[in-house]
């Protein structure tokens, strides 16, 4: 957090105000926590390193999920990725473990971790099917090494905290590129004015996708003015990284008190947010969105040994979505520029460097798209 955001930098991303801390943690109760693990340089030697990578855990509430869950909803915008658990959210429309992101190869391991730590807070039993979703960090790290383990998630639960929230190379966006700048985790929010319903829409995005070119901010073609030419690529081909090397996972809070079809709908804006900012295109890239809603409380646990009764839901009418759809789409494109400025320059193994999206290099090349694109318009520019 800080001077590296892009609203310090005076870059206002769409018209919504955002929260008091600007990330998904202004949702009330939802907390984020990061284990990070870098360590080596040099040559590639599988199992040893060099390592640039981690786990980020995003927990919807206070206290234990399981005795609190909340309504959830997901978005595939394109499939060449993964997210755990979500058959049984589509299914049952509910989240009823913390959610973790990491490397494309330490979803196993992060899920397992999590079953664990489930069972560490209870002594009923019980099935878990936990939220782990991926995106590959292969360039900069070894990855098949396989580096994080079940001490790493706890440490991430162990960290997590409301209020602000660590972003770029942390947890799991360590090793992350996106449009060929260095990527990682980022976060924003957006809060409705009081006459719409005054609910609050987070965000928080791993962001590993996308070519140079492509990258828009706040609408500017900046991608275009910040070529490989200027500020180089950390792939080989210039302009063209490895199939399967793109993705982007999306996670989405709300305080709304939102059905799962709702939570359905919600998840599917992030799509925009990631539009505007130049992804969504590639078909090796796997950008996957969860959405969940804490505004109903009392719903219980799949598995758990309370009787079944009636639950007392509120929920919108469906033509009180547009504003949290507006937020969704807002708070995405943010959280994504957000990454893309706090996660700095990395080098990872065989000297591979992911250069970072720098305040002056966003600011001045900002300046140059705007004059472009007024000079194509046959606008003048003074």
């Amino acid at each position: 957090m800080g001077e590296k955001r892009a609203r310090d930098l005076g870059v206002n991303v769409g018209n919504l105000r955002a929260g008091p801390n600007n990330a998904i943690t202004d949702v009330e109760g939802v907390r984020v926590g990061h284990s990070t693990i870098i360590r080596g340089e040099g040559p590639l030697v599988v199992g040893e390193g060099p390592v640039r990578t981690g786990v980020t855990v995003v927990c919807p509430r206070e206290g234990f999920t399981r005795e609190n869950p909340v309504f959830a909803g997901s978005h595939r915008f394109n499939g060449n990725g993964e997210m755990t658990g979500l058959e049984w959210i589509r299914e049952a429309g509910a989240l009823e473990t913390p959610m973790a992101v990491t490397n494309t190869h330490s979803v196993g391991v992060v899920r397992d971790a999590l079953v664990a730590a489930e069972f560490e807070q209870s002594t009923e039993e019980y099935w878990v099917l936990p939220v782990v979703a991926e995106t590959y960090d292969g360039t900069l790290n070894d990855i098949n090494g396989q580096h994080v383990g079940p001490d790493h998630l706890r440490e991430a639960l162990a960290n997590s905290r409301s209020g602000p929230v660590t972003e770029g190379s942390v947890g799991g966006g360590t090793g992350m590129i996106c449009h060929e700048f260095k990527g990682g985790i980022g976060t924003a929010s957006r809060r409705l004015a009081e006459e719409v319903g005054g609910w609050t829409v987070g965000a928080l995005v791993q962001a590993n996708y996308g070519k140079r070119h492509m990258l828009r901010v706040d609408g500017a073609p900046v991608g275009r003015v910040l070529s490989t030419e200027r500020v180089p690529s950390p792939y080989e081909a210039e302009d063209t990284p490895p199939a399967g090397t793109g993705s982007i996972i999306v996670i989405l809070a709300t305080d709304a008190p939102l059905l799962p079809t709702q939570c359905d709908r919600l998840a599917r804006r992030a799509s925009i947010g990631l539009g505007r900012m130049g992804g969504g295109c590639d078909d090796g890239s796997g950008d996957i969105f969860l959405a969940f809603a804490t505004g109903n409380g009392g719903l219980p646990g799949s598995g758990l040994p309370d009787p079944p009764a009636p639950i007392p839901l509120t929920t919108i009418p469906n033509e009180a979505m547009t504003p949290l759809f507006y937020a969704a789409a807002e708070a995405t494109e943010e959280a994504i520029l957000n990454a893309l400025l706090a996660a700095g320059t990395v080098t990872g193994r065989d000297g591979i460097t992911a250069h970072g999206l720098t305040a002056d290099l966003l600011l001045g090349a900002l300046d140059e798209a705007r004059s472009l694109c007024a000079r194509k318009d046959g606008r003048s520019t003074t």
